[in-house]
C-alpha cells in the first residue's frame, strides 16, 4: 500500500538530521535511486523504502544543491527565513503562506 506524502510540492522542509533546508520540488511515492545510492548512507540512519521521497532545492550555510530525501527523515520548517537557492525563481514564484507555487500556476 502506498502511503499519501505529507509534504507538498513548494513546501519548505528541514532536514531531521543534517543541517539543511530546502524546497520540495518533486515527489516520489517511494524510492527511486540507485541502490548504490541507497547503500551509501550509514545503516544506523538508513531509511525505509516504502515511503514518498523528495526532490529538494537544498541548502545549508555552505553551499546549494539537490537533494533526494526520505519522508521519515524531514520537517517542516516553520523558520520563514528564505531561501536562496538559485534554482528556486526559475521554477517557483514568490511563496505565499510559506508555500512555492511553480511559476505561471493560478492563485486560487
Amino acid at each position: 500500500m502506498q502511503k499519501l506524502a505529507k509534504y507538498q510540492i513548494g513546501q519548505v522542509v528541514r532536514h531531521r538530521v543534517y543541517p539543511f533546508r530546502g524546497v520540495i520540488f518533486d515527489v516520489d511515492p517511494t524510492f527511486s535511486n540507485s541502490e548504490e545510492w541507497w547503500l551509501s548512507i550509514p545503516p544506523d540512519i538508513r531509511p525505509r523504502k516504502d515511503q514518498p521521497y523528495y526532490h529538494l532545492f537544498a541548502e545549508n550555510d555552505e553551499t546549494e544543491y539537490v537533494a533526494y530525501v526520505s519522508e521519515q527523515n524531514l520537517l517542516p520548517d516553520e523558520s520563514g527565513e528564505p531561501l536562496r537557492h538559485a534554482e528556486i525563481p526559475e521554477m517557483f514564484d514568490e511563496p505565499e503562506n510559506g508555500i512555492y507555487r511553480f511559476r505561471g500556476e493560478s492563485k486560487h
